[in-house]
């Protein structure tokens, strides 16, 4: 069995330098298994490896960023693949407000289950938590923060899929081009030199997600101002949607 926890962890690298040696290593399949006594053993040599707030918001993250856009763009596409959406506007002939209608339910409701999933999940993820793992509370620096901005990053990453659904219509192509962006783009990116990565990969939608988790990558933005680009780019896209809603026939 290959240990996939190294002895020693470069502090300069950090957890992501960490999360970085484990990933190679599962990916290719030469981990068979990990033991419990050598996470044990890494834990108690390296603490600061393992970011509570950061392991319990992980899935939460992924999870509902996958979902939650999955979700904006069903309810924008699931009319025109159904026509149920010829029906709509000529009942509501003023389009633009059909589209606010859309984006006010679904924002609301998308935002209140997000805010109760990043705290269930927070709350679980601590439960679950062993020693020697860390814990975290709501009070610990960052952890309110943290789960409070994953649910509002959650929110708005669902009304850029609903933008996205406005300006494609189609349900396949819309969600193929909201995973693309979100997921397939910071992959891409990897290949660029490390300054240019650097500059590229802050203004990823996906990355502003991760700083809210407390794990930003070089030269990030802040989660508050990463949260406002990313309601920039959401607010451009459904613009856009807006105009072609009105214009386009149905």
């Amino acid at each position: 069995m290959t240990n996939a926890f190294p002895d020693k962890v470069d502090p300069a690298a950090g957890r992501a330098g960490h999360v970085g040696e484990l990933l190679p290593a599962y990916a290719s399949g030469s981990v068979d298994e990990v033991a419990p006594w050598s996470v044990e053993a890494h834990l108690t040599a390296c603490p600061d490896c393992l970011d509570p707030i950061e392991v319990s918001l992980m899935g939460v993250y992924l999870g509902g960023t996958l979902l939650l856009g999955v979700l904006g763009v069903l309810v924008v596409s699931a009319g025109y693949g159904t026509g149920t959406i010829r029906a709509t506007l000529a009942a509501a002939p003023r389009r633009p407000m059909v589209l606010a209608a859309k984006v006010l339910v679904f924002g609301a409701v998308s935002l209140v289950v997000a805010e109760v999933v990043a705290f269930a999940g927070f709350l679980l993820g601590q439960a679950l938590l062993t020693s020697p793992a860390p814990h975290a509370t709501l009070s610990s620096p960052g952890a309110l923060r943290a789960v409070v901005g994953t649910g509002l990053y959650l929110c708005v990453v669902g009304l850029l899929a609903l933008g996205i659904a406005v300006v494609v219509r189609h349900a396949a192509a819309a969600i193929s081009v909201y995973v693309g962006v979100l997921l397939v783009l910071p992959i891409i990116f990897e290949a660029l030199p490390n300054p240019l990565q650097y500059q590229v990969e802050r203004l990823l939608p996906l990355e502003f997600g991760a700083v809210m988790l407390n794990n930003p990558a070089p030269h990030a933005f802040g989660p508050w101002v990463g949260l406002l680009i990313l309601c920039g780019y959401t607010v451009v896209v459904i613009a856009l949607g807006t105009i072609l809603l009105v214009r386009r026939d149905a």
